[in-house]
Formats: structure tokens, C-alpha cells, sequence
């Protein structure tokens, strides 16, 4: 296993290695998503309605930035918007432990924006960096950066807050991001890259006639946005329910300890394992997984449901999650990488402003009625995909069985 693993990371490129190990650092330190809403609540006294507002508008900068960080890279340059983005997100989380709370109203959303900026700019500059065929093992090695700066931070952040106060963290957070944006200047040459120069054509065909001509990927956009509200209640109601069948904090650390062990020892390894099937059928597999574990907890949450819950979940997150962004990249045209890139960014995102309040009131409402409609959900998604993949994309083969090919073409012997 390790060896395999070794033998993917030495085959995707440097500049993907190095942009993998930059967000590993600053992952790291990145605590203001784990701790703001406890920060707001604590130290700064604001009620639990009001921080949740500030926490929310927050996540609608995030979303934004990735839903549109992708056009500005199109036209200005990935690489620019990296480094722009990364600076103003640093500079201003550095100042929220000083900033007066109707501040926060405004500081947050621009520094999560720009952080969405960053993010949809890192996913276009691995996808322009990698040729078709090899995408899946390069997106599958960033995640596998941040998902061990996940596994690291939290508690680190936990102690620092613990010794000293929480105010810390944030300082930390930025200064964090301005270094990764000077790290980034340094491993992405200004000059001489294809990622360097802004891909926009003059003339070229817009966003919607390049989707139209690939009825695949709008089916896909779709269905990871309906997925992602699904994914993302094991981060808001997954806790209060288990709570209200008796498992305490504990056994819910240990189903997200689950979720990232799985992860860091299977994703790469599936990913090149996997590197010849047609994207499309991993994805809508993956997808079905993920609403197979919500279907667990119909009868109740006894601790093998849960595990069980937690196992299918996160199988279906290996499976989806970079092979789904992999084939955006290689659905995309050239000229509009960065929006193609951006549309699946933010559609993976959407379930952190989505699920909280829409899976709180459903559960509030009718606490029976949200895992059946999580399952159904996602279950409708995934076969969606599996469907989608009959469809014919602009070179006239399916798009699933062409970039299959691509890969199988891309690979020795």
C-alpha cells in the first residue's frame, strides 16, 4: 500500500506536489471555519442567533468565491487570482480578534470570499497544469493534503485556545494564508507557465453554449449540489441526533475520526486504482453510497448503524468527490477551465450555507422525515449520473466512455 501510494505522488507533477503540500501548511492553521461560531458565542458574548448570522454570511462570501474566482482566473490569470485572493483573505481574518462586531458584518464575507477565490484558483491551476487522463490521482493527492491538515488543526487549534485564548487562532489563520501566498508566488513562476497566462479567447463560445454542448456536466453540477446538502449533515443535525439517542461527543469524534483515517489511507490508492473506469459510473456509485449510509439511520442510531452510516459515507466520498472534479477538468475547454472549475467549486461547497438551517428545520419539524429524504436525495443523484452518462457530449461519443479513453490512452503499456 505504501509503496503504491509513493508511486502515485512521484507521478503527478511538481507544481501540483508543491501546491498540495502549500495547502497542507496552511490547512493547518486554517481555524477560523472549526472555531468562529465559538468564538462569537464565547469570548465575544454574542447571542446564538446573531453569531449565526455573521457565521452565515460568512459561508455565502465562501460560496460566492467559488462560484466566481474561476471567470476572474479566465481573465487575469489563475495564478494572479491565487495570490490576490490569499492576500486579501490573510489580511483580513488577521484582524477580526480586533475588529468591532458590526465590522464582522462586512470583514468576514470578504475574507471568506477571497478564500472561495483561492480555493476555485487552486482546483483551475492543477487542472490546467495535469493533461487529461492524469487528473484524478493530482486532485486526489490535494485533498489528501487537506483532508491531514484537517486531521492536525483542529486539535492543535483546540489547545492554542485552551493555553491561551481564541483570538490567537485567527491571527494564526491569516498570517498563515499571506505566507501561503508568498510560498505559492515562489513554486508558480510568473513567467513560462501555460497556468501563468490567462486562458481567455476573444470570440470563443460562452459558459452556456460550452455546457449545452456537454449535457453531462450541468446533470453532474446538480447533482453534487443536491449531494453536498446531504454530505454536510453529518456536520450539523448527524451530532444533535445521535445526541438525542444517547451518544455523547465522544462517539461522534469517532465516526469523524472514521471519515478522515478512511480517507488519507484509501483516496489516492482508489484513485489510481480506479484511473481506467469511466468517471461517470464512480461518481454515480460514489453518490449512491452516500445516501445508503443516511438510509442506515432510519430504524435508529445504535453504535454499528452509526459506524456503518459513517463507513458507506465516507466510501462514497472517495469515490465521488476527485473523480468528479477530475472530469470537470477534462470536460472543459481550454479557454474556460477556471469557470468550469469554479461551477463545480462551488456546487461541492453549497451544502456548508445549505445544510444547517434547511436540514435543522426539517429535522425540528419531523425528526423521521430527514434521513428518508437525505436518502432519496442523494439516491436520485447518483442515478442521475449513472444516467447521464449515456449522453452525448461535443466530440459525439459519450463523455464519460471519451475521457475513459483518454485516460486509458494516457497510461504506459
Amino acid at each position: 500500500m505504501r509503496t503504491r501510494v509513493f508511486a502515485v505522488v512521484r507521478d503527478v507533477p511538481r507544481t501540483v506536489r508543491l501546491l498540495a503540500f502549500g495547502a497542507f501548511l496552511n490547512g493547518v492553521v486554517s481555524f477560523t471555519f472549526v472555531f468562529l461560531f465559538v468564538y462569537l458565542t464565547g469570548p465575544r458574548g454574542l447571542p446564538v442567533p446573531q453569531a449565526g448570522v455573521i457565521a452565515g454570511v460568512g459561508g455565502i462570501g465562501l460560496v460566492a468565491g467559488n462560484f466566481t474566482g474561476g471567470w476572474f482566473g479566465d481573465h487575469y490569470g489563475h495564478r494572479r487570482m491565487l495570490l490576490t485572493g490569499a492576500l486579501v483573505s490573510g489580511a483580513a481574518l488577521t484582524t477580526l480578534p480586533v475588529l468591532p462586531v458590526v465590522a464582522m458584518y462586512a470583514v468576514l464575507p470578504l475574507a471568506q470570499y477571497a478564500a472561495g477565490v483561492v480555493r476555485a484558483a487552486n482546483a483551475a491551476l492543477v487542472a490546467v497544469s495535469v493533461p487529461e487522463g492524469g487528473r484524478r490521482q493530482s486532485f486526489a493527492l490535494m485533498r489528501a493534503g487537506s483532508n491531514a491538515a484537517f486531521t492536525v488543526g483542529p486539535p492543535l487549534g483546540a489547545l492554542i485556545a485552551a493555553r491561551f485564548s481564541y483570538g490567537p487562532l485567527f491571527v494564526a489563520d491569516g498570517l498563515g494564508t499571506l505566507l501561503f501566498a508568498v510560498y505559492a508566488s515562489k513554486v508558480l513562476p510568473a513567467r513560462g507557465t501555460a497556468h501563468a497566462r490567462p486562458a481567455h479567447v476573444p470570440g470563443a463560445p460562452g459558459l452556456r453554449r460550452e455546457l449545452r454542448a456537454r449535457p453531462a456536466v450541468p446533470v453532474l453540477l446538480v447533482a453534487i449540489l443536491c449531494v453536498d446538502f446531504v454530505y454536510r449533515q453529518q456536520y450539523s443535525t448527524l451530532p444533535v441526533f445521535l445526541a438525542d439517542h444517547g451518544h455523547g461527543a465522544q462517539v461522534y469524534g469517532w465516526l469523524l475520526a472514521i471519515n478522515g483515517g478512511v480517507i488519507l489511507c484509501l483516496e489516492l490508492p482508489a484513485a489510481h486504482a480506479l484511473r481506467r473506469r469511466a468517471p461517470l459510473s464512480i461518481v454515480g456509485t460514489g453518490l449512491l453510497l452516500v445516501g445508503l449510509g443516511y438510509a442506515v439511520l432510519i430504524p435508529g442510531a445504535g453504535t454499528l448503524s452509526a459506524v456503518t452510516m459513517m463507513v458507506s459515507l465516507t466510501a462514497g466520498e472517495v469515490l465521488y468527490k476527485t473523480t468528479a472534479t477530475a472530469y470537470v477538468a477534462d470536460q472543459a475547454p481550454l479557454h474556460a477551465q477556471g469557470r468550469f472549475q469554479s461551477l463545480y467549486a462551488g456546487a461541492s461547497i453549497s451544502g456548508q450555507v445549505l445544510a444547517p438551517p434547511l436540514g435543522g428545520a426539517l429535522y425540528a419539524a419531523a425528526p423521521g422525515l430527514l434521513w428518508p429524504a437525505c436518502a432519496v436525495l442523494a439516491g436520485g443523484a447518483g442515478a442521475a449520473v449513472l444516467a447521464a452518462g449515456r449522453l452525448r457530449g461535443p466530440a459525439g461519443p459519450p463523455a464519460a466512455e471519451r475521457t475513459a479513453a483518454a485516460e486509458r490512452q494516457a497510461q504506459p503499456g
